[in-house]
């Protein structure tokens, strides 16, 4: 994509004339510099889009800044980036672990496309037990920590979580119903009748006994295991003794229970009370960082993640991202075990031990049971990093058959489906999804409210050409800026030949030349497998039902279809609280209810006269006057 000067203020409108847009982006950094201190803070690095394009920290806000200054000195992708800058903006903070704190959390809330991002950062799921109430509780638990509970985990998965709690209750009865169902029983349910619960709601119990439980299941949790089992066998072979074998076979089942918790743990350490592992591993081009999580010992599962804009990078910088970016959201353990080493090893540990509240360590281990979970960590990596790759290269092989199909010059990069939805002309929408090497690309998605109230109800041709219309003309107004969207190979429409001819007069309006355009109309009585392409060049082709591209294309169409039906649908319950009789001046909630109890609906208060509107309750001469003149239009 060609690049525009960051700095337009003065830019000469010559083209010939303009500057490079690089010395233009060192301009701008330069005359930064003029006033900066050189303090610790974080910078932001800004597009003509207003989109920040970087955020950095720096000891010296003015030794780092200055290093863009050079461009012989960086790396084609800062290049691109100080080429795109058209302002910075600055943040002085106390110490540099501030600075790194506040990276870490504009990295990630904004975003940054020149950063190495952490993608799919969802939160991850937890044990909870509950101590504001008088019976404790057991549950699962995602999202902040604001009641009074003690919290085990993280697990990987919310399964992971259920099968452990399901395998605890075996060997802790506690209650895992909510309040509210807990307050209503008058007898035992189905968990107490399994023995996965000793029934507190109706007094099976006493508080003591079941504290006792609380306990026991605290300590297990937190490493204290082997106590746990061996006071277990104790209080078994005493019922034994005394010839209670109902108790004694209740401390069987439960010992039974515990095993095969720890049974099912992949590996463990004994002695690592709390750590996470997290190992990067490279191939192929790309980066896959595996992530595990050990709690009291035992492994409470992991997940893998593929950064973006890792571009030029080594382990060392990546793990030295995602570990700011990870531990942004979440508290960090105590011990922190890496596969490589990384750089400004004490700033991060004071940082996170800033955040956590405790001493946080990173260490990379060379040896002994800790190597070995790094060395399994990264044979995970490595399994998760090459399944991705050769996806993608089934991906582009599709692609690749995608591009003969459609006489493409070249493999698309961007594929761009649209489609509408509406019911009867109401409510209408279109869609856009977009799929690209790495399958789809959900960030990239765009909805469209339809604005044209001249349309006809359903007309989908006049839809598509407003959608196209705005979509395109936007990326014409983009193009030739660094801040731009990409701009698609190939575009899609849901539709046969009128659709299509609808898009191609789009194109020709707005003289769009660079991309192709193709219909996808289902086949006779809307069979699945018998779809009919439409060429723009006015040719029409069928491929075979097991061709593997017409299983993509119906993906693609599958995937628009569903994303236009679930726009549509938000958009309408969105519609469903509003009421005509919202627009009335003076009527508010009482008097509406009050007129629609007495009409039935708004339209027939819209018609209604004006003496039946005075005999509705609490509506006044005055009132019934203001409503009559809004639906009638007499002022």
């Amino acid at each position: 994509m060609d690049e525009k000067p960051a700095d337009t203020a003065d830019a000469p409108h010559n083209p010939e004339t303009k500057p490079h847009p690089v010395r233009t982006g060192a301009a701008v950094i330069r005359d930064a510099l003029k006033t900066l201190p050189g303090k610790p803070g974080v910078y932001r690095m800004i597009g003509r889009d207003g989109q920040v394009l970087y955020v950095g920290k720096a000891k010296s806000l003015k030794n780092r800044v200055a290093n863009y200054v050079n461009a012989a000195g960086l790396s084609n992708r800062l290049i691109r980036m100080v080429g795109a800058t058209a302002s910075m903006e600055f943040v002085i903070t106390h110490t540099e672990v501030e600075a790194l704190l506040l990276e870490s959390n504009l990295i990630k809330q904004l975003k940054p496309r020149f950063n190495i991002l952490l993608r799919d950062d969802k939160s991850f799921p937890y044990i909870m037990i509950r101590r504001d109430h008088a019976w404790a509780q057991i549950a699962k638990h995602r999202g902040a920590r604001d009641r009074k509970a003690e919290y085990f985990g993280p697990f990987a998965s919310a399964g992971s979580v259920n099968r452990t709690i399901s395998a605890l209750q075996k060997a802790f009865p506690l209650r895992s119903c909510s309040d509210t169902t807990f307050e209503t029983r008058t007898r035992p349910c189905l968990q107490f009748q399994i023995k996965r619960c000793t029934a507190p709601c109706v007094g099976r119990i006493t508080p003591e006994s079941y504290e006792i439980i609380v306990d026991e299941a605290r300590s297990f949790l937190t490493g204290r295991s082997q106590d746990i089992q061996q006071r277990m066998s104790q209080q078994m072979s005493a019922a034994a003794e005394a010839r209670d074998y109902e108790g004694a076979a209740v401390y069987r089942d439960r010992i039974r229970a515990l095993t095969q918790i720890q049974a099912r743990q992949d590996i463990n350490v004994s002695g690592l009370a709390e750590a996470d592992v997290i190992a990067a591993q490279q191939e192929g081009g790309q980066f896959c960082v595996q992530i595990f999580f050990y709690r009291a010992g035992q492994n409470f599962g992991g997940r893998a993640y593929v950064p973006a804009h890792t571009q030029n990078a080594d382990s060392s910088e990546v793990l030295t991202a995602l570990i700011g970016q990870f531990y942004a959201s979440r508290p960090p353990p105590k011990l922190v075990l890496l596969s490589h080493a990384i750089e400004d090893v004490d700033l991060l540990e004071e940082a996170l031990g800033t955040r956590a509240g405790h001493r946080v360590r990173l260490r990379r281990p060379t040896r002994g049971a800790k190597a070995d979970l790094v060395r399994h960590a990264l044979d995970n990596a490595r399994d998760a990093l090459r399944r991705r790759l050769a996806e993608s290269a089934t991906q582009r092989k599709l692609l690749e058959c995608v591009a003969d199909v459609f006489k493409l010059d070249a493999t698309p990069e961007r594929i761009e489906v649209y489609d509408n939805s509406h019911i009867s002309g109401t409510h209408p929408v279109g869609a856009m999804i977009v799929a690209g090497p790495e399958g789809f690309m959900k960030a990239h998605y765009r909805k469209f409210n339809i604005k044209n109230t001249e349309l006809s109800p359903g007309d989908d041709y006049g839809m598509m050409r407003e959608v196209l219309t705005r979509r395109f003309a936007r990326l014409l107004k983009e193009d030739d800026t660094q801040e731009g969207e990409q701009w698609p190979d190939l575009v899609l429409i849901d539709g046969g030949a009128g659709q299509l001819s609808a898009a191609q007069a789009v194109f020709a309006d707005l003289g769009v030349t660079s991309v192709a355009l193709a219909g996808v109309a289902k086949g006779p009585d809307r069979n699945a497998g018998r779809e009919r392409l439409f060429l723009a060049d006015g040719s029409e082709m069928s491929l075979d039902e097991r061709d593997p591209v017409l299983y993509f294309i119906q993906r693609l169409r599958d995937e628009a279809h569903r994303f236009a039906i679930g726009t549509h649908r938000a958009r309408r319950s969105k519609a469903i609280g509003v009421s005509p009789l919202d627009e009335v001046p003076g009527i508010g909630a009482a008097r509406k209810k009050a007129l629609l109890h007495h009409f039935g609906s708004a339209a027939e208060v819209a018609r209604a006269g004006l003496a039946d509107l005075e005999r509705v309750d609490g509506i006044s001469t005055t009132v019934a006057k203001t409503i009559y003149d809004h639906f009638h239009g007499e002022g």
